[in-house]
């Protein structure tokens, strides 16, 4: 289930991991939310000293502060993160960027705006 906010703009998006985290006690987790990012979550982690000291760390900071649910964890930190497995890190980031990426329009609307201003 997407959430959308008040405006009908839709803020959080569901997804599944193609291998799912496993937890200390074994639970496998493959559902979660992921909501839209701020400016803050891009660039609050830039003044993080794990990020300052290894670029690549932005990626695990970034996706802790956006995953809003992950099964039946009750927190979702760096330490979930850095624990994923590869495949689902790739996943996550490459379902980040279409969720916050603006999408292109479509070429009949850009037609018509040639035409009008030509």
């Amino acid at each position: 289930m997407a959430t959308k906010s008040q405006t009908g703009l839709q803020t959080e998006f569901e997804f599944t991991l193609p291998r799912g985290y496993v937890a200390s006690d074994g639970t496998l987790h493959r559902k979660g939310r992921m909501r839209l990012a701020t400016a803050m979550d891009e660039i609050g982690p830039l003044r993080d000293p794990r990020v300052r000291s290894n670029q690549a760390y932005l990626v695990i900071i970034l996706l802790a502060r956006v995953i809003t649910k992950l099964g039946t964890l009750e927190v979702i930190d760096t330490g979930v993160i850095e624990n994923l497995f590869s495949a689902d890190l790739a996943y996550l980031q490459d379902f980040y960027r279409k969720i916050n990426e603006i999408e292109p329009e479509s070429s009949e609307d850009e037609e018509s705006e040639d035409s009008v201003g030509g």
